[in-house]
C-alpha cells in the first residue's frame, strides 16, 4: 500500500530494516530543495549563448538598452522622466481645474511674504526669496511625483544656508557701509548662496544616477522632528534682533543659540520701542489667525491669509507714518522687477560649500520624499523615490542658475495646498502666476514693508514644528529607543549646530539599530500541540535530544560573538556541563543532552565573512560533539555566503531544508533510530501513550 505523495510509510518493529521505526508511524519525508523541484518544478531557465554565462549582467544590460532604445521603451522612459505626459491626458478639467486654481492661488499668496521672510533667514535680500518661490516651484510641476506637494522656500534649509553664507562671507566690523559697498555685500551673500544650491542639485543628481532613493530611510522619522523642532529654535532666536529693532552680527558655529540670545540680552537697552510695536502687533494677528486655520479647517472655505493681511496693513502703515525716516524702522525697500540674469554660480566656491550641501541636500530629499509618500498614502497613489531625486536636484540646480538658494517641499504650504482643493501638480503653475505678478508689476507696492513684519512671519510658520513636542509622552510611551533618539537629536541640534546636529542624530540612530541586534537572544522553538507549528517553547512541546533554535537578526562581525555564546549555551558546548535557569528556582544540569539542533535562518538576511566562519566553526564543533547539525530556510544570500566560507565540507546537502518543519520531521526520525521500545518512539515523537 503506497503512501500518499511526500510521505513515508515506516516499517514496523518486525520488519527488516536499518531504522527502527514505530509500526505504523508515518512522517513526512525531508523536502529538500531538489526534492521540491522534483515534486513541484522549478523555473525553465533559458538556453543561454556560453558569452552570456561568463557575463550575464554585460548581456542583461544590453537587453535592457535595447527595449529602452525601442518605440514603446521610449516612451515608458519620457513618461517616467516628465510626469505630466501620463497624469495630463487623464486630467479631470471640470471636477479638478477649479480646485488646482484656488489652491494654487492661495499658496502663491502665501509664497510671497514667506519668501522675502525667509530670505532674511538665508543672510539674502528679500528679492531672492521670490525667485525662489518661482524657479523650483515651476521646474517641480514638470519633473516631480507628489500630486499634493507644494514646494519653495524652506526655513530649515533657509536657516544651514545663511549658516554658510555667513561663514563664508561675514558683514564687515564697520556697522556703516555706503550703497556701493551694501551691493557688493550682497552680491558675494547671493553668490554663495547659489553655490550651495547648486551643489546640493548636484549631489542629488548624483544620487538620481545611482539610484541612491534608499538613502532617505536613513533619516528617521524621529531624527526629522527633533531636527525642525530644534531648527524651529534656532529661528526664534534668530529673528530677535529683527523684532526688537537691534543690528547684531550673526552669529554661526556651536553654541550659536546661547551667542545671539546673551548679544540680544546685552543690546536689550537699545531696543527700538517703533519696530518692537509693529512685532507685538504682528504676532497678535498672525498667530490666532493660524490657529483658526487650523482649528476651523474643514469649516472655511479656504485659509484665511494672515500673512497677507498683515503685510498690506504693515505696509500701509509705515507709508502714511512715515516710520522708516522718523523711527528708523527697517523696510524691505525696492524690490527689482524682472527675473535676474542666468549665471553660474562661481564654481571655485563648491568646494568650501560641499560639507554644508551634503546635509542640505539629504534633508531636502528625507523631508520632501516624506511629506510626498504620506500625501500619496493618504490618496491611494504611489511615489518614484528616484524620481523624486532628479525633480529636487534639477530645480536646486537649475534655479541657482538665477541667483536661487537652496529649497524643498514645506508642511505648510503643502498643507494648505491640500486644505484649500489642490488634486494635482497643475496648482504649481497658478502659484507661479502669482509670484510672476509680484515680480513683474506688484514689486514696488512692498516697499515700505518692515522687516520686523517678515521676521514675525519666520516666528509664526514654526507653530507646527514647536508642536512636535507634544509627541513626545506618546513616543515615549511606544518606543524608549525612539525617545532617546528624538531628544540626543534635539539637544545637538539646540546646543551644537543644525548640520553637528544631523550628523549626530543620524550616527545615534543608526548605532541604536546596530546595538539591538547584538542584544537578541536564540528562541528556542518546540512543537504546539496539535499541529505542525514551531513556536517559543512557552506552552509548547520540547521533544527529548532535539533542539530547535530561531536566530532573529543578520548574522555579522557585530553579532558573532552573541551567535556562538547562545548556541554553546543552548548545546552546552562551553567549558563544563550545560547548565540552565528555571523561572522560579535556582540553577540546574540538563540531563538530556542535545543530539540534533535545528537552526531556523529564516530572519538572518544577511551574514558576512565573519558570521559565515561562525557558522562554520559550529559545524566542525558539533560534529566532533556528535551532535547532527540542520539548516532551514536560509535564503539564498546567506546560503551562498555560507558555502563560500566552506560550510558544505562539514556537511551536506541532505542537511539543508527549506522549512522548519521538514528539518524537525526529519531529526525526529534520527532521533528515533536510537528509541528501542514502540512507547518510547511514540514519546519521542510526541504522540503520547
Amino acid at each position: 500500500m503506497s503512501g500518499i505523495q511526500g510521505t513515508r510509510t515506516y516499517p514496523g518493529a518486525g520488519d527488516t530494516s536499518d531504522l527502527k521505526y514505530p509500526l505504523g508511524t508515518r512522517l513526512r519525508e525531508a523536502l529538500t530543495e531538489a526534492r521540491f523541484h522534483q515534486l513541484f518544478g522549478g523555473e525553465e531557465q533559458e538556453p543561454e549563448l556560453p558569452a552570456e554565462r561568463r557575463f550575464p549582467r554585460l548581456f542583461g544590460l544590453g537587453r535592457l538598452r535595447a527595449r529602452a532604445c525601442s518605440g514603446t521603451g521610449a516612451w515608458r522612459l519620457l513618461q517616467a522622466r516628465l510626469p505630466p505626459l501620463h497624469w495630463l491626458p487623464h486630467y479631470r478639467w471640470r471636477a479638478w481645474l477649479l480646485g488646482d486654481a484656488v489652491a494654487g492661488v492661495t499658496v502663491g499668496i502665501v509664497h510671497v511674504p514667506q519668501g522675502m521672510a525667509f530670505a532674511l533667514l538665508a543672510s539674502v535680500p528679500p528679492v531672492f526669496g521670490l525667485y525662489t518661490s518661482f524657479f523650483p516651484v515651476l521646474i517641480y510641476s514638470l519633473l516631480g511625483t507628489g500630486r499634493h506637494l507644494s514646494t519653495g522656500t524652506f526655513a530649515i534649509l533657509s536657516l544651514m544656508t545663511g549658516s554658510a553664507v555667513e561663514r563664508l562671507v561675514p558683514e564687515p566690523l564697520v556697522g556703516n557701509l555706503s550703497g556701493t559697498e551694501k551691493e557688493q555685500l550682497d552680491a558675494q551673500r547671493v553668490g554663495v548662496a547659489a553655490a550651495v544650491a547648486f551643489g546640493s542639485g548636484a549631489l542629488m543628481l548624483g544620487m538620481f544616477v545611482l539610484q541612491l532613493g534608499v538613502l532617505s530611510t536613513f533619516l528617521s522619522e524621529p531624527v526629522v522632528k527633533a531636527l525642525t523642532s530644534g531648527v524651529a529654535l534656532h529661528v526664534l532666536v534668530s529673528q530677535l534682533p529683527s523684532l526688537l529693532g537691534l543690528s547684531l552680527p550673526r552669529q554661526i558655529g556651536c553654541f550659536s543659540l546661547f551667542k545671539t540670545l546673551a548679544a540680544v540680552l546685552t543690546a536689550l537697552p537699545r531696543s527700538s520701542l517703533a519696530e518692537l510695536t509693529i512685532s507685538a502687533l504682528s504676532l497678535a494677528l498672525l498667530v490666532p489667525v493660524k490657529e483658526l486655520n487650523v482649528r476651523f479647517r474643514d469649516r472655511l472655505p479656504t485659509p484665511i491669509p494672515g500673512e497677507v493681511v498683515m503685510v498690506l496693513l504693515a505696509s500701509v502703515l509705515c507709508f502714511t507714518s512715515s516710520l522708516d525716516t522718523r523711527y528708523h524702522v527697517q523696510i524691505v525697500g525696492l524690490l527689482p522687477g524682472g527675473f535676474p540674469q542666468p549665471l553660474l554660480p562661481n564654481l571655485a566656491e563648491l568646494p568650501r560649500i560641499l560639507a554644508d550641501s551634503l546635509p542640505i541636500a539629504l534633508v531636502t530629499f528625507a523631508v520632501s520624499a516624506s511629506l510626498a509618500s504620506i500625501y500619496a498614502d493618504k490618496y491611494s497613489y504611489t511615489i518614484d523615490s528616484n524620481q523624486e531625486l532628479l525633480a529636487h536636484g534639477a530645480s536646486n540646480l537649475i534655479s541657482s542658475l538665477f541667483s536661487c538658494f537652496p529649497n524643498s517641499a514645506t508642511l505648510a504650504t503643502t498643507s494648505l495646498l491640500v486644505d484649500a482643493g489642490g488634486k494635482t501638480q497643475l496648482a504649481g503653475l497658478f502659484s507661479c502666476i502669482v509670484v510672476l505678478s509680484v515680480l513683474l508689476w506688484l514689486g514696488p507696492f512692498f516697499y515700505y514693508l518692515p522687516k520686523a513684519v517678515l521676521a514675525c512671519i519666520n516666528i509664526s510658520s514654526m507653530r507646527q514644528m514647536f508642536f512636535q513636542m507634544q509627541e513626545l509622552p506618546q513616543l515615549w510611551h511606544i518606543s524608549r529607543v525612539d525617545f532617546a533618539v528624538w531628544m540626543v537629536t534635539w539637544v545637538a541640534v539646540v546646543t551644537l549646530n543644525v548640520d553637528l546636529g544631523l550628523a549626530v542624530g543620524v550616527v545615534f540612530s543608526m548605532m541604536t539599530v546596530v546595538c539591538r541586534t547584538q542584544r537578541v537572544q536564540c528562541l528556542a522553538l518546540g512543537q504546539a500541540e496539535g499541529t505542525e507549528l514551531y513556536r517559543p517553547l512557552r506552552g509548547s512541546h520540547k521533544v527529548p535530544g532535539l533542539c530547535i533554535l530561531s536566530y532573529p537578526t543578520p548574522l555579522y562581525f557585530g553579532t558573532r560573538g552573541q551567535f556562538r555564546r547562545n548556541l554553546e549555551w543552548h548545546l552546552g558546548l562551553g567549558e563544563g556541563e550545560k547548565e540552565t535557569s528555571k523561572p522560579d528556582g535556582p540553577t540546574v544540569a540538563v540531563a538530556e543532552p542535545v543530539r540534533v539542533v535545528v537552526l531556523d535562518f529564516s530572519a538572518v538576511t544577511f551574514a558576512d565573512a565573519a558570521g559565515a566562519r561562525e557558522v562554520v566553526q559550529l559545524a566542525s564543533r558539533c560534529r566532533d560533539a556528535r551532535i547532527h547539525l540542520l539548516l532551514a530556510q536560509c535564503n539564498a544570500s546567506v546560503l551562498g555566503t555560507l558555502t563560500r566560507a566552506g560550510l558544505l565540507d562539514r556537511v551536506t546537502p541532505d542537511q539543508l531544508f527549506v522549512s522548519v518543519q521538514d528539518a524537525a520531521a526529519y531529526a525526529l526520525g534520527s532521533l528515533v533510530r536510537g528509541s528501542s521500545t514502540r512507547s518510547e518512539s511514540r514519546e519521542a515523537l510526541g504522540c503520547g501513550k
